[in-house]
């Protein structure tokens, strides 16, 4: 069935002409002219084709049409607002879906996501492996991604884009490539590697194993680096990328993920 247009605005404007039953007040709860009132209602008139209102002796009154589709209007609005309430309701919601690195969830994000949780008992984490998941598909509220920037997303850092050359105790000379990685001395990239990673956690992944040394974020290292995992060969220096926690500006609006991205960027 065809919808028929909704003069949404006009019936906003109707509904309170006649709660008030006074266009000078209507206007005064709307912000705007008494003018602009009489204008909206004359429209509305216009579209139905019927008087809503009339003029007498006493002041305004409504017309047998007006008043009757007054009811069905409110409940109407009232209908509005639920609607609006079921929509915004996962924002209010403690529910997090997050798309992450599989290797840089393991080592950084998985225990300030615990630490989080002791403050915020009731939340609940869903996990996506795939950084580049599409936000609608994968119904994502974040993702955190290698990246130069967000994009044409909404993002903060979460740590400055710093990198390091690493290595396990013992770990031979040889360097291990992952695509997108700076070489170090001229070293380091793929005709030379004895590895070549995928990605940056299969490099790290090949770095703890012992099989050589890597380039990799700070932030990915940080944690193996405080106990003893891995040790600095050069470094650390500044880097062009960055591991940002992004979202489409209607998430990032939303105050559990502004919540979430203040509690994992004031460290």
């Amino acid at each position: 069935m065809k919808r028929t247009h909704l003069p949404l605005n006009a019936l906003r404007v109707f509904d309170a002409a006649a709660r008030h039953l006074s266009f000078t007040r209507a206007a005064d709860e709307l912000a705007v002219t008494p003018a602009a009132v009489g204008q909206q209602i004359r429209a509305l008139e216009d579209h139905l084709g019927t008087v809503l209102f009339r003029r007498t002796s006493k002041g305004l009154e409504l017309t047998k049409e007006g008043s009757a589709g007054l009811d069905p209007l409110r409940e109407g609005f009232l209908r509005f607002e639920e609607s609006v309430q079921a929509m915004q309701a996962g924002q209010a919601s403690d529910r997090y879906t997050i798309a992450a690195p599989r290797e840089f969830y393991a080592q950084w994000l998985s225990h300030r996501l615990a630490a989080f949780r002791r403050d915020h008992p009731d939340v609940t984490f869903q996990l996506v492996a795939d950084e580049n998941a599409d936000f609608t598909e994968a119904n994502l509220d974040l993702a955190i991604r290698l990246a130069d920037g967000p994009g044409d997303l909404e993002g903060v850092q979460l740590a400055p884009a710093r990198r390091v050359v690493v290595a396990a105790k013992d770990a031979p000379e040889e360097w291990i490539s992952w695509p997108g990685a700076p070489s170090s001395s001229g070293e380091g990239d793929g005709a030379e590697a004895r590895v070549q990673a995928g990605n940056a956690g299969q490099a790290l992944s090949s770095v703890l194993a012992g099989l050589g040394r890597a380039m990799l974020p700070m932030l990915l290292v940080e944690d193996a680096l405080a106990d003893g995992r891995l040790h600095v060969l050069e470094g650390p220096d500044e880097g062009r990328r960055a591991y940002w926690l992004m979202a489409p500006p209607p998430q990032w609006r939303q105050k559990k993920v502004r919540t979430l991205a203040a509690f994992l960027t004031a460290e």
